[in-house]
């Protein structure tokens, strides 16, 4: 089950389809062993990157399944929803199938700290003993969670476990939650996404880890192994030789579609469809990527990686 010590790597992993939309069960098994096979200690699903929005029920549920089924890591399992009754039913499911726990970002709509503490405390009724993530995404959610109210819901909510920071610029808050839980305030994991931008920055706040998409998942494992290993030059310069990768997938509204072009040409998965709807990248689009990824290789050969 996920725990406030929960360290490492959680690759959220994208939903591969078929070119008319449907799920590509096959591409979902080979992307996973991928996952894992580059450095994966968990793995993240039907989180926004998953295009969790543009399942049916039936296919989230499918989803987890297939995921869970294939792998002996621990998997987290989006659930966020407008009503706590499909998110609780997801969470069952999740939970039932061998999930090790959830992940909760707020509904747009919340303005107030009152009103964005009040929302967590009805998440952990309505998830009763389900660990849960608390997904901090202002960017996507509009919602600007505050230190102060996460360690609010923290107090009050012993089955929040985890906190996915997202928030951009986001770093003082890293820091501040640290100094917090050295004061005497539980402690609980950080796990970081925003495409990996600020990784390193992040694991020297005391970050646990990362939690998100980058189209190329071992970059993960390889800064967190340098950091870990006390070799932060080496760290710097693998993240060096990703960073205008991940610089370009920042682009807003065209991260996913860069992904899964990058996961595509990989192999990892057989096609770069989004469903509808969703962004199509351009032939021109295409060539800057693949220039990108052609100089990335020869800068990690470089490296020796």
């Amino acid at each position: 089950m996920l725990n406030e010590s929960t360290k490492g790597v959680f690759t959220i992993a994208a939903t591969p389809f078929l070119p008319d939309g449907a799920l590509d069960f096959d591409s979902i098994d080979r992307m996973i062993d991928a996952y894992i096979e580059r450095g994966a200690n968990g793995l993240t699903i039907l989180g926004m990157m998953g295009e969790a929005g543009k399942l049916s029920a039936s296919e989230s549920v499918s989803v987890v399944q297939r995921v869970i089924s294939r792998c002996a890591v621990p998997v987290i399992v989006g659930v966020s929803a407008p009503g706590f009754s499909a998110m609780t039913a997801l969470g069952s499911e999740a939970m039932g199938a061998g999930a090790a726990g959830v992940m909760v970002a707020p509904p747009m709509g919340l303005q107030t700290d009152a009103q964005i503490i009040g929302y967590f405390h009805n998440t952990a009724d309505a998830l009763g003993d389900i660990p849960f993530v608390l997904q901090d995404f202002p960017l996507a959610t509009g919602v600007q969670i505050s230190p102060s109210v996460v360690l609010k819901i923290v107090e009050d909510c012993p089955t929040c476990v985890m906190l996915k920071h997202e928030d951009w610029p986001g770093l003082e808050k890293i820091t501040t939650l640290r100094k917090a839980s050295d004061a005497g305030s539980r402690r609980i994991s950080i796990l970081c996404g925003n495409g990996g931008m600020y990784l390193l920055e992040e694991l020297l706040r005391g970050a646990d880890g990362a939690m998100t998409g980058f189209g190329y998942p071992e970059m993960m494992r390889q800064v967190l192994n340098a950091f870990l290993g006390g070799d932060i030059d080496l760290a710097r310069d693998i993240f060096d030789a990703y960073m205008p990768m991940i610089r370009y997938e920042a682009q807003p509204g065209m991260g996913l579609a860069i992904r899964k072009h990058s996961l595509a040409k990989q192999g990892i998965i057989a096609h770069p469809t989004l469903r509808k709807p969703g962004t199509e990248l351009t032939a021109l689009a295409i060539t800057e990527i693949d220039a990108l990824a052609a100089r990335q290789e020869q800068r990690l050969r470089e490296l020796g990686i």
